[in-house]
């Protein structure tokens, strides 16, 4: 099959979504346009009357095509449970969808429910207050009380005027001219526009006019009428703002004062309104519950359209964006298992979409590109992986790889060894860390444009110097981001035996050319004591010291170079089966003899050990050492020294035999103490510096080694020898019990 045919074959095909369809439209459709009808015929915006019968079909309506709008909606979400319920890839995503539509206008569409509701009843609550209501039913009232007191105001000045004029009823006798003065000037001072004195018949006898008043009507038979000579009488006209009054004026024969005044047209006009809307509101009242249910009910049916609207929209919303994303997950899916030949159909009216699944193939091409690319590379890795395994495993030296950052990321076994710890704590680590003492060398090779930088560096682990040619290598990387390859060879060993070879020819021929003079100086020396020895008489006492001197310097000049004899001409080791145990008891109870004031305490097993060793040698190992502690002991000063204890301890370790001196002298220097293994390397005063030596060849002929460590029971130091139980070829018997048993005896 080729490539193109299995991509047809596995193209994704994902049932769409069952529903009304345009049964769901239309109704959708339908129900928001009888809302915005309902809307404007209760708005009064269109020819229609919102009459109760026009009210009652258009709420019928809208409230069956508010149940068409929840039937299907109901039917557009149990298809949605249902693919739930099957686990329908992406039907968790459809209903979030849904969700999140639904919650949106619902949301509003309440919020706005309860505001618009608590708005209409506090809007019109305060309408129909209590104290509003008092309000309104005062308002005649209170316009009556103005009407009223405007009245009273007119009425008191006129009776005012009324006493003026009596008091001035000679100067009316006397001089008419001048009383008419007297009342223009009463009438203004009054405020009285128009101000006459008129017989009880309607005829004017005085009259002041200071201002002319459009619509006054002279007094008529009826005002005149039983007009009252000590309270004033307010006319108040059916129709005008000018308000009059009368008072009869009993000085003047019964005649009548007439006043007019202009008063705020408000105070005619307004209690007849008052009154009227005072009628209006009541029939408002009376119809408030209606109002408040009618705008509720034509609120709540266009909400619930809406909002039913909005879910339909959001359902089919969600079905045209989560179609393609379903079949989008399908193949997906299919790619997560391996398949890298699926596509999906691109639909062009998707729009982004359809984008996305184009972009969706062109990356499972890629893939299966890719794929088949990385398949191979990790075969070639793989198969690189084991031969470089094979190699590292097999390579003695330690090779350590580290990144740019200076982590370690490759460790082979030979590095394990060499550093004592295992591969999980070295990977991840700083390379500083775990050797600091190759950091300025690394910086070298990082610095330096040379792919090699090699150098002899000495460590210390565990109070074990070691020496070991490093080699730092770069990898073959452009930038700062390249790593390094770390090669370590103990040459330890090496090192040592060049240097014992070194001062084994020094020794011998120091040795020869040393040991020629010295028996002539010390017969040379003797003969002139015996021969001249009786004939000196003066002085005698220098010349035996002389004499003596020169023999004794002699013989400790033979001494040392019989050890350095010693140690050119190590004898190769005579190997047997021997019991350790009893050697070192022998030695120990040599050494306590010739040392009475040390304690020499052992640990030795109470079986034999027996091993394969040369006893001569190990024997003579054994005795330098503990010679050595004494000497430690001897070389503190008394007053410091406290007690003096040798401890000599042996036991079986595995398959090694461990042989421990320890003492309470001086001990070994923090630096530099291995050092004091090699040949004429010494701390004691008078020493010849090859004790230890010797005892490190004897120790590396038996294929053991010697380690210079500190007590730790306290002061001095401890000198610990170790060799095989078994040497190569041997076979191993049965091992003893070897468990020591503590035997302390004081000389």
């Amino acid at each position: 099959m080729s490539e193109a045919e299995r991509a047809s074959a596995n193209q994704v095909k994902v049932p769409g979504p069952r529903g009304p369809g345009l049964l769901g439209a239309f109704a959708v459709g339908a129900a928001l346009c009888s809302a915005l009808v309902t809307f404007l015929v209760l708005a009064g915006l269109t020819p229609i009357l919102p009459t109760n019968e026009v009210v009652r079909w258009v709420l019928l309506l809208n409230v069956l095509l508010v149940l068409v709008l929840i039937g299907i909606v109901a039917w557009e979400a149990w298809d949605l449970v249902r693919a739930r319920l099957a686990g329908v890839a992406g039907a968790g995503l459809h209903v979030r969808v849904v969700g999140l539509f639904s919650l949106v206008a619902a949301l509003p569409a309440i919020l706005v429910a309860i505001v618009a509701s608590a708005t209409l009843n506090r809007g019109l609550d305060p309408w129909f207050a209590g104290s509003l209501r008092a309000l309104m039913s005062n308002t005649v009232e209170i316009a009556e009380a103005y009407r009223d007191s405007q009245c009273r105001t007119l009425a008191r000045e006129t009776q005012l005027m009324a006493s003026d004029l009596n008091r001035a009823k000679l100067l009316f006798d006397a001089d008419r001219k001048l009383f008419a003065d007297f009342l223009s000037s009463r009438a203004g001072s009054l405020g009285f526009p128009l101000a006459m004195i008129v017989d009880p018949d309607g005829t004017v006898v005085e009259q002041a006019e200071l201002k002319a008043m459009e619509g006054l009507t002279p007094p008529t038979a009826d005002d005149l009428k039983d007009v009252s000579d000590t309270e004033a009488t307010c006319l108040v006209p059916r129709s005008g703002y000018i308000f009059r009054a009368v008072l009869k004026l009993p000085a003047h024969d019964g005649r009548i004062l007439f006043v007019a005044r202009a008063v705020d047209p408000r105070a005619v006009e307004f209690p007849p309104v008052a009154q009227a809307g005072i009628n209006y509101y009541l029939a408002l009242e009376q119809k408030r519950v209606g109002i408040q249910i009618a705008f509720a009910s034509m609120f709540a049916l266009i909400a619930l359209i809406v909002l039913l609207s909005a879910i339909w929209f959001g359902l089919n919303f969600a079905n045209r964006l989560v179609t393609p994303i379903r079949r989008l997950i399908h193949a997906t899916d299919q790619v997560a298992t391996g398949n890298f030949y699926v596509q999906v159909p691109v639909r062009k009216q998707e729009g982004d979409l359809a984008h996305l699944g184009e972009t969706f193939n062109k990356m499972t091409a890629e893939l299966r590109r890719q794929h088949d690319g990385l398949t191979a590379a990790s075969d070639l890795i793989d198969r690189r992986r084991r031969f470089m395994e094979a190699v590292l495993s097999g390579v003695s030296a330690a090779v350590i790889g580290i990144d740019s950052h200076g982590l370690i990321t490759i460790v082979n076994p030979s590095a394990e060894a060499l550093l004592d710890t295992r591969r999980e704590q070295l990977l991840r680590q700083p390379i500083t860390a775990i050797l600091p003492e190759i950091a300025q060398l690394l910086e070298e090779a990082r610095g330096g444009r040379l792919r090699l930088a090699q150098q002899q560096i000495p460590i210390s682990r565990r109070n074990r110097d070691r020496t070991l040619n490093i080699r730092v290598t770069s990898e073959q990387a452009r930038g700062e981001d390249k790593g390094f390859i770390v090669t370590l060879d103990d040459i330890t060993d090496l090192v040592t035996a060049q240097r014992s070879s070194a001062w084994a020819d020094v020794a011998r021929r120091i040795a020869h050319e040393i040991k020629n003079p010295l028996t002539p100086i010390q017969l040379s020396a003797e003969r002139i004591r015996r021969k001249y020895g009786k004939q000196i008489t003066q002085d005698r006492e220098i010349f035996d010291q002389c004499t003596n001197t020169i023999v004794r310097q002699v013989d400790e000049i033979k001494r040392m170079v019989d050890e350095f004899s010693s140690f050119a001409r190590m004898p190769k080791p005579s190997i047997g089966e021997e019991d350790v145990v009893d050697t070192v008891r022998q030695i120990v109870f040599m050494m306590r003899i010739a040392h009475p004031d040390i304690t020499f305490t052992d640990q030795l097993p109470a079986e034999a050990l027996v091993a394969s060793f040369d006893r001569r040698l190990l024997s003579q190992a054994v005795q330098n050492i503990v010679k050595n502690a004494a000497e430690a002991i001897a070389e503190v000063p008394e007053d410091a020294r406290g007690l003096a204890e040798i401890d000599v301890s042996v036991r079986r370790e595995n398959d090694e035999i461990v042989v421990d001196v320890a003492d309470t002298g001086k001990g070994f220097p923090s630096e530099g103490r291995q050092r004091l293994l090699e040949p004429y390397m010494t701390t004691r005063e008078g020493g010849t510096g090859l004790g230890l030596a010797i005892v490190g060849k004897i120790l590396e002929d038996h294929g053991g080694r010697i380690e210079l460590l500190d007590n730790p029971a306290g002061r001095g130091g401890l000198v610990r020898l170790i060799f095989p139980r078994q040497r190569e070829g041997d076979i191993p018997d049965a091992a003893p019990d070897s468990r020591p048993q503590r035997q302390r005896v004081t000389a």
